[in-house]
């Protein structure tokens, strides 16, 4: 990115990490308290049985707003990204939709 461009001149991504496991309330405490989590840019969600975390990253490639969200996992001990699940929207969004990417639902 040179100097003239910013952050918001990136493509946005929105995308599913998937814990390997459930968060313990230890982990869960933690990441409370981290400001990296505090910004909004990664939501936890917990049901029985899983906790999965929405993530909404600005980044010049979808691999770098993957990096940027498991970086911040790894400040979490024990947590352990097991899939990442990435919207057709989030294709669609930035010019990736494909032959090979299945439509985002249309609402009629």
């Amino acid at each position: 990115m040179n100097s003239h461009e910013s952050i918001a001149d990136a493509p946005s991504w929105h995308f599913i990490m998937h814990a390997h496991e459930p968060i313990t309330p230890e982990q869960d405490d933690i990441m409370a308290h981290l400001d990296c989590f505090a910004d909004g840019f990664v939501g936890i969600e917990q049901g029985p049985g899983f906790t999965k975390f929405e993530c909404y990253f600005e980044a010049d490639n979808l691999m770098g707003a993957m990096k940027e969200a498991l970086s911040r996992m790894e400040q979490v001990p024990g947590v352990l990204i097991s899939s990442i699940e990435l919207s057709s929207r989030s294709f669609e969004h930035n010019g990736m939709d494909a032959a090979s990417v299945v439509p985002p639902p249309t609402w009629d």
